[in-house]
């Protein structure tokens, strides 16, 4: 019998098989109960090409007082965040990796927002 988390895993594992045939840089989603992060990760070489978190200062500091990055408007923020870094660094199109998590809640809103944002996936 699998844990929850060797179930997730194996999900992701079979995603990034997936994305490594495309080629294309991908934007892996990692989630906690305090935090979410987002990662865009180039294609060829695995280089990490831009990043944000709800664990970064100016991240919480834009949250308010409470810092909580545990809700569905701190995901938002994270994935506006992250594809205007994508952006200025010259990336336009992402494979969205959500590493086995289900497409819901955060994890939905981060890649709602960085669509908005001008990423194309």
């Amino acid at each position: 019998m699998l844990t929850k988390k060797e179930q997730r895993l194996r999900r992701s594992r079979q995603t990034r098989i997936r994305i490594a045939i495309q080629g294309v840089a991908r934007l892996t989603v990692n989630r906690t109960n305090l935090h979410i992060y987002a990662t865009v990760i180039s294609g060829d070489g695995g280089k990490i090409l831009a990043t944000a978190s709800t664990a970064q200062a100016d991240v919480r500091a834009s949250l308010g007082g409470s810092g909580k990055g545990g809700n569905v408007a701190a995901a938002q923020m994270v994935g506006k965040l992250v594809a205007e870094k994508a952006k200025a660094a010259g990336i336009e199109k992402v494979a969205f990796d959500r590493a086995g998590f289900a497409y819901h809640g955060r994890v939905k809103a981060l890649a709602d927002a960085a669509r908005e944002a001008g990423l194309q996936f």
